[in-house]
């Protein structure tokens, strides 16, 4: 492995409107905190062939799956509630193809947002489809009028976020009105709101390091403590498989 590790992201995808073509997008948080945390980042637009995507994988030494608009929860038999926004087909069908071959091979990664999210059913967990009906006791997780909006954060000790953030008030960056409700079988939740809403998960499973954040560490309203997350994250990718994400540093 390269002293800095390759790591993979995927792109948003916007189809063509009006006068303006078809496009992909990354916001500049992801692949800049990459780098701050000593990565390289490697962009990876949606594309159709397995063969293609296995490739790009075959090349790097993890992966962060971006944050962006709604899973279509019909793709995992659910009805469509009136409050999904679902992202465009093209990316996806690129994104479940590409989380199951990370899962089947085991890579290194790190989801965020609606990544954590694709991260959990890929492995068989679900979801809460709009947290204002599926949960009327929880607090608001977005506001449609502060991107900057931050809500707080409890933390298991034990964990890779524990090691993060350790002990005290915590507040994160929160856009999203969908969130885990079954955790998928060799997770376990390491960081929820103090309304019971998912926050993070990290795998159980020795043989993958996979972790999530509903929150979004690389949101411009993030904090400098935020950016331990992407550091967490490389250190584990350099380590041989196996490595514990429980272990205090």
């Amino acid at each position: 492995m390269q002293t800095k590790p390759l790591i993979g992201i995927n792109a948003d995808y916007r189809t063509a409107e009006g006068k303006q073509p078809s496009f992909s997008v990354v916001t500049a948080g992801y692949y800049d905190s990459i780098l701050k945390a000593g990565g390289i980042p490697v962009i990876v637009p949606p594309m159709a062939e397995e063969d293609d995507i296995q490739a790009i994988l075959d090349k790097l030494d993890g992966f962060v799956l971006v944050g962006g608009a709604d899973l279509d929860p019909r793709k995992d038999g659910f009805m469509l509630h009136p409050s999904v926004r679902p992202m465009s087909a093209r990316r996806e069908n690129f994104d479940r193809k590409l989380m199951q071959l990370i899962a089947d091979m085991r890579l290194p990664v790190f989801g965020i947002g609606v990544g954590m999210q694709l991260l959990n059913v890929t492995m068989h967990g679900n979801l809460f489809l709009n947290i204002n009906d599926d949960v009327p006791t929880a607090i608001p997780h977005r506001d449609p009028l502060d991107p900057a909006h931050r809500h707080g954060l409890e933390v298991v000790s034990d964990s890779l976020m524990g090691r993060v953030y350790g002990d005290g008030e915590i507040r994160v960056s929160s856009r999203h009105h969908m969130a885990i409700d079954e955790l998928a079988a060799g997770f376990r939740v390491t960081a929820r709101c103090p309304d019971g809403i998912v926050e993070a998960i990290e795998s159980d499973m020795p043989d993958w390091i996979a972790i999530g954040t509903q929150f979004h560490p690389e949101n411009d309203a993030a904090s400098a403590l935020d950016l331990r997350i992407f550091e967490e994250f490389l250190d584990l990718v350099r380590e041989p498989v196996g490595a514990d994400l429980r272990v205090a540093a």
